[in-house]
């Protein structure tokens, strides 16, 4: 019940909160709730949001419990989609978006911590993939029952989300383990070298991620001109992938190594996005988007296994590393939002560009990787 209870949180506080906006842009516009630059500047509102609660996450779990704080954060994701059902203000739902990212950070650093030390170590490839089958959940929900609310209305889709995601919350509310909250460090950790690569290489992972997750749907509407319709057809392969790559690459862990399947899932990305820029077949642009979808939220479980690889029998070690490493995605997942669409936007709008921009990456990741692998 306890690793339910962690997809449903990823889910709720991840996939729904950042990935079902998404589809809900173009209905945001053309009801007129906002103009198009707006709807832009809410949507890094989340980010911003979730870069405060990668820094205050283990913190706050620290002081009010793990369990305490990822009840509250999934009660916060369900209370945000209710408040953006009504259009008060720009500040009204920039600040709701806002708190939404901060609740999936939080989720994000301290749900696994949580769960994890519950099953057998042979077993937790396989458990953190299947906690992080949630947010693939999320973004195959943002591409089919997002366009089902919508025929209710605008208003009716949020609040439809918040019903499930107040439902969600309810039926995991006694499913937690109860840990003992332990006080962070007066100071500073000074983590091994081999670990604080490792940081580097996850930072190199955001930019790299985030090209397909803007840029696809527009690339195959636009950039290939296949329409809108295509476009959500690729969307939705990306969240079948982004569905099963948790769980895949926590069994190839389990078989091979967290490290050893880390730099497959790179190398495989790094194709991936090569992939997206050179060919536009739809088969090619298929298992490029479902390749990518998969190591969206894969590369979590990886990385949370990678740094128990690294840190052996030091739960509180543990615990702090992933924190910091959250911290320093969220902060480059932002700073590449900017740059990839100033590098857009100064390329005359083609898209390859941000592709190979993606590959390139993935690339200084598997290298800052084996760097790591290297120091241990």
């Amino acid at each position: 019940m306890a690793i339910f209870a962690g997809l449903a949180a990823s889910l709720v506080a991840i996939g729904l909160a950042r990935f079902a906006y998404t589809p809900l842009i173009p209905p945001l516009i053309e009801a007129r709730w906002f103009g198009a630059s707006d709807v832009v500047y809410l949507g890094a509102a989340n980010f911003a949001g979730y870069f405060a609660g990668a820094l205050s996450g283990r913190r706050l779990g620290a002081r009010f419990s793990n369990r305490t704080m990822l009840r509250w954060m999934m009660a916060l994701a369900a209370l945000s989609f209710a408040a953006c059902a009504f259009p008060v203000s720009l500040a009204w739902y920039f600040g709701w978006r806002l708190l939404s990212g901060f609740a999936g950070a939080v989720v994000m650093v301290l749900v696994a911590q949580t769960i994890l030390p519950t099953v057998a170590p042979a077993r937790r490839g396989l458990a953190s993939g299947a906690i992080f089958m949630g947010i693939g959940a999320g973004i195959v929900a943002s591409g089919t029952l997002v366009p089902l609310l919508l025929g209710l209305g605008l208003a009716a889709t949020w609040l439809g989300l918040a019903a499930v995601s107040a439902l969600l919350a309810v039926l995991t509310w006694r499913a937690w383990p109860a840990h003992v909250a332990v006080a962070p460090p007066a100071g500073g950790e000074r983590m091994p070298a081999a670990v604080r690569l490792l940081y580097a290489a996850y930072a190199a992972v955001a930019v790299g991620l985030l090209g397909a997750a803007v840029f696809l749907v527009d690339y195959v509407a636009r950039g290939l001109g296949r329409g809108t319709a295509a476009g959500a057809v690729y969307w939705i392969v990306y969240g079948v992938g982004a569905l099963s790559g948790p769980l895949l690459y926590g069994l190839l862990a389990d078989r091979i190594g967290f490290g050893r399947a880390l730099r497959a899932g790179l190398v495989l990305s790094g194709a991936a996005a090569l992939s997206l820029a050179y060919a536009a077949h739809p088969a090619a642009l298929a298992v490029a988007s479902a390749l990518l979808g998969a190591f969206t939220p894969g590369v979590v479980t990886l990385m949370i296994g990678r740094l128990h690889e690294l840190l052996p029998g030091d739960g509180h070690a543990q615990h702090a590393a992933w924190g910091h490493s959250t911290t320093m995605f969220a902060l480059f997942q932002a700073l590449a939002g900017y740059a990839f669409s100033f590098l857009f936007a100064h390329s005359g709008g083609r898209h390859h560009v941000v592709f190979v921009a993606s590959a390139l990456a993935f690339g200084a990741a598997l290298l800052l990787e084996g760097a790591s692998a290297r120091r241990r």
